[in-house]
């Protein structure tokens, strides 16, 4: 089979040539809608078609002290500024409330703290101009307990969380971990002290074994261990509203579900599910997928999430080509200190005693590759990443010279940041336990 395409890389592209290929397959999300009045979408979402019945005007009355959640810094592709200067004129327009009586908190988790100008820019400049306070949430600052789960993790909340009504904005997508971000998640990691953080995160890994726990993974709910801890620990702290969105490949707004807190954001999982969730027969042999070129492939860290979804549609054993330029280098430091625990043998250990997310981020990139054979167009040098086991090429054809396609399966994924493969009877799974979550569809 004779087949060119060509991949994003960086600022430029890169020709593939798959002659000899027996079958290829391009792995696209599925076509999501836009929507074109946002204002509009969000009137009728607040009101009659609010999630649950639970509309904005039944929780919040005047006099009322409200506090809004929204995510930080990282996770400013979802835009919520649009959505907080609308919450906040429809609080102060149609239901009463004070501006001097609302409060924006951001999300933090464990992030660095964010400047002025990131805070007017994350909440509008409308909101920073006349709410009483937009604030970052300092996990090592002060935080009030307000119960520990049935998993034992201790909840400790920002207590501007604490005797407000609460309403949470925050986008959808998958994630790693917690099987789709947004929702309960923007209280545990977003508002909570570093220690519920810890407690929370470290139940990615196997409780008996030096692995990730099997039940954790991308889209993974019913009996994921951090989901369901997550989802204990946010009603600890009972969010009066939910605000979920989701946004399609271009960065436009797809779907906005609102209502009861809980029941919104998992209409919002089931959507992204059957959006950025592919099924697929059957895993290829060898598989080539790009990050989608700058800026998503600006560093290692940030292009492990294409590495993630390219693994999926790998088969045991398979080859995988992931192109990654990587201009600004490896990326996170917390990701790559973990380098010479791996090297020294004791990953597993270290990581169990002092446990981070982007530790936990390099331990799950190390599974993912021991899966086949990673090999990597980039800018990076061979040894930044030959411990992993990933080896790295600096030219299309020295690398192409490392694959053969004689008679094999291809699967190309143009944007992997973006698509979840997923063999079909999986695919189908995660979708009935959204639906059985309370998602409707």
């Amino acid at each position: 089979m004779k087949e060119t395409m060509t991949l994003k890389y960086g600022k430029t592209t890169v020709p593939l040539c798959l002659d000899g290929a027996k079958e290829v397959r391009t792995l696209l999300e599925n076509p999501m809608k836009t929507i074109d009045d946002v204002a509009a979408q969000f009137r009728y979402c607040v009101e009659e078609g609010a999630i649950g019945g639970r509309r904005l005007k039944d929780v919040v009355q005047p006099g009322d002290d409200v506090t809004i959640v929204i995510s930080d810094m990282t996770r400013f592709w979802m835009r919520q500024d649009i959505l907080c200067e609308l919450l906040v004129r429809y609080l102060k327009e149609e239901i009463g409330v004070a501006y001097e009586q609302m409060a924006v908190v951001i999300a933090l988790g464990s992030h660095r703290k964010s400047t002025e100008e990131e805070r007017r820019k994350m909440a509008s400049a409308f909101v920073a101009d006349h709410v009483a306070q937009v604030v970052d949430h300092d996990c090592d600052g002060e935080t009030v307990y307000v119960g520990t789960t049935s998993f034992g993790t201790e909840v400790s909340v920002n207590p501007l969380a604490i005797g407000r009504k609460l309403i949470v904005i925050s986008a959808t997508v998958h994630h790693i971990m917690a099987g789709y971000g947004g929702g309960r998640k923007s209280i545990v990691p977003g508002i909570v002290s570093r220690k519920t953080i810890k407690q929370n995160h470290s139940r990615a890994l196997d409780p008996a074994a030096p692995k990730s726990d099997a039940r954790v993974g991308s889209g993974r709910m019913m009996e994921n261990p951090i989901h369901l801890d997550m989802a204990e620990a946010g009603a600890l702290v009972h969010p009066d509203f939910g605000i979920s969105l989701c946004v399609n490949s271009a960065g436009a707004y797809s779907g906005l579900f609102c209502g009861d807190f809980d029941l919104a954001w998992k209409e919002s999982c089931l959507y992204i599910q059957k959006s950025y969730g592919l099924p697929i027969e059957e895993e290829a042999d060898v598989v080539f997928v790009s990050c989608g070129g700058y800026p998503k492939d600006l560093n290692f860290y940030q292009s492990t999430k294409s590495l993630f979804n390219g693994v999926r549609a790998m088969k045991p054993g398979g080859t995988l080509v992931l192109l990654a330029e990587c201009c600004e280098g490896s990326g996170a430091k917390d990701f790559f200190d973990w380098i010479e625990p791996l090297k020294e043998g004791h990953l597993d250990e270290s990581l169990r005693q002092n446990f981070t997310i982007g530790g936990y981020i390099f331990y799950a990139a190390c599974e993912a590759v021991a899966k086949g054979r990673v090999l990597l167009l980039t800018s990076l040098a061979p040894e930044e990443l030959q411990a992993m086991g990933i080896a790295c090429f600096s030219d299309m054809a020295s690398l192409m010279q490392e694959v053969d396609l004689e008679g094999k399966t291809v699967a190309v994924i143009p944007y992997g940041g973006n698509v979840v493969p997923q063999v079909k009877e999986e695919y189908d799974r995660l979708v009935r336990e959204c639906m059985e979550g309370g998602a409707k569809g």
